[in-house]
């Protein structure tokens, strides 16, 4: 008997034409007749409790409301499902997997370690590497080491900041510094707005 309503729940029609069960789930998520419970706990789109229901009777429920069910907690006891549109679903879960992935960035710091004497070529790759990562989304620590008598001539390293800061100015905003910390005159960077349209091609191969 059980196989029978199973059997009916894959054929269930959605209104305007179609099967409501044709939907297939991604990302890992059970959708419709690919739920292996007979029977679910459920929950409407509106977040109300409709109780434990078989999976014929939720998917019944659904059609009638023109949405699918959805597997949210398969390891449940029963399994708890979810009324809702399933590609609506899917939008708002990438959009904060991406918003949480977004935050992650910010709160991660890369850093990029200069000397006052760093060559020009090797100044472009570590300025290019900055860009590329504020391209990315994330926060940089520039950061000028001074080493033995190189703390005499500080100035050396402040006019390689400044430089620094100079040519990354369409790419970044200074969240504090420059300034001494020991033997390390840094500067903490955060994206700017849009910068990540502006990068440049040659941060972006580096």
């Amino acid at each position: 008997m059980g196989g029978d309503r199973r059997a009916g729940a894959a054929s269930v029609a959605r209104p305007g034409g179609g099967f409501i069960a044709d939907r297939g789930g991604s990302g890992g998520l059970r959708v419709n007749e690919r739920i292996r419970a007979r029977e679910v706990r459920v929950i409407d789109d509106a977040g109300n409790q409709l109780g434990v229901m078989s999976l014929f009777d939720a998917m019944k429920a659904a059609r009638d409301a023109g949405l699918d069910v959805v597997e949210i907690s398969p390891n449940a006891v029963p399994p708890v499902c979810k009324l809702v549109d399933y590609g609506k679903f899917l939008y708002e879960q990438n959009k904060k997997a991406h918003e949480q992935k977004k935050h992650q960035k910010s709160s991660h710091i890369k850093e990029v370690k200069f000397r006052p004497a760093t060559a020009e070529h090797d100044y472009q790759v570590r300025k290019n590497q900055i860009i590329k990562f504020l391209g990315e989304g994330y926060k940089v620590k520039a950061m000028i080491f001074h080493r033995g008598r190189e703390m005499a001539h500080q100035d050396v390293g402040r006019a390689k900041m400044d430089r620094l800061l100079k040519d990354i100015l369409d790419y970044a905003q200074v969240e504090f510094g420059p300034r001494m910390e020991a033997n390390i005159l840094l500067a903490l960077l955060a994206p700017k707005k849009g910068a990540a349209a502006r990068v440049a091609p040659s941060a972006q191969d580096n």
